[in-house]
C-alpha cells in the first residue's frame, strides 16, 4: 500500500497544481484525453459428458460425502493493456502522458460437465443439464456487473486528465500501479461470483435433484453409495 501510494504521488493531475503553466496546457489542450476502455468477452463454453459423476465428485473440492451429477468449471481471466503517448518538459524535467488503458474481461474455458451415467436428453441429464445453465447464466450475468464497477473506478482514478511525473518515471510507475493495484482488484471483482455459485449449491437443490424423474438418478446413484 506505501508503494501504491507513492505511486499516486508521483503520477498526479492537473488539479494539484496551482495555475496552468505552458507545459500543462500544451498537454492538457493538444494531447488525447485519458481514456479508461473495458470489454467483457463471452467465449462460449462446451458441454462434456465424458466423465463419470466419481470423477466429477474428485473434481469438485469441499463436497466430501456427495455424489457430483454435474459441474460447470473456468477460470477467471482478465488482462490490462497500456498505451500511454507522452510529452516531455525540458524545463521542468517533467513529463505527462495520455493514459489509454484497456481491459479485457472473460471466463476461460466453461465447460460444462454432466456425468457419463446420464444419457443425453433423458429425464435425468436434462434436469441435471439445466442446473449446470443456471451456474453458467450466473457466470455470464456477472461480467457486465465487473466492468461497470471496474470501469467507474478507473474513471474516478485517471479522471480524463492526462498525469505528470519526473522525467523517465511515468510509464514505469503507470506499470507498477496496473500491476500491483488494478490487477489484484479486478481479480478481486471477478471472484464476487463465487458465493454466488455456492448459492445456488444447496442441500434443498441437491436433495430435489435426487428425487426427479420419478428416481431415475437414485436409480444410478444408489448402487454407487452400496459400493462405497
Amino acid at each position: 500500500m506505501k508503494i501504491l501510494a507513492l505511486v499516486l504521488a508521483l503520477l498526479c493531475s492537473h488539479s494539484s497544481w496551482a495555475a496552468r503553466s505552458a507545459f500543462q496546457a500544451q498537454c492538457e489542450d493538444t494531447m488525447a484525453k485519458a481514456i479508461s476502455v473495458l470489454h467483457s468477452t463471452p467465449n462460449g463454453y462446451s458441454i462434456n459428458n465424458t466423465v463419470s459423476f466419481h470423477g466429477l465428485s474428485a473434481m469438485k473440492p469441499g463436497a466430501p460425502g456427495t455424489f457430483v451429477l454435474g459441474l460447470t468449471k473456468t477460470e477467471s481471466r482478465s488482462t490490462i493493456s497500456l498505451d500511454a503517448p507522452m510529452l516531455v518538459d525540458p524545463v521542468t524535467g517533467y513529463e505527462c502522458v495520455a493514459v489509454r488503458i484497456t481491459v479485457s474481461l472473460l471466463y476461460s474455458p466453461v465447460v460444462v460437465y454432466v456425468g457419463r451415467e446420464f444419457r443425453p436428453g433423458s429425464c435425468a441429464y436434462q434436469e441435471i443439464l439445466a442446473h449446470e445453465m443456471r451456474h453458467l447464466k450466473t457466470y455470464l450475468d456477472h461480467l457486465p456487473k465487473v466492468e461497470v464497477t471496474v470501469r467507474a473506478a478507473l474513471a474516478r482514478r485517471f479522471n480524463d486528465k492526462p498525469l505528470y511525473a519526473p522525467r523517465g518515471q511515468a510509464l514505469a510507475l503507470l506499470r507498477q500501479e496496473l500491476n500491483t493495484g488494478w490487477a489484484p482488484y479486478i481479480q478481486k471483482e471477478m471472484a464476487k461470483v463465487d458465493p454466488l455459485q455456492a448459492a445456488i449449491d444447496t442441500p434443498q437443490e441437491y436433495a430435489r435433484l435426487s428425487k426427479v424423474c420419478a428416481g431415475e438418478v437414485q436409480s444410478i446413484v444408489r448402487p454407487a453409495n452400496r459400493d462405497r
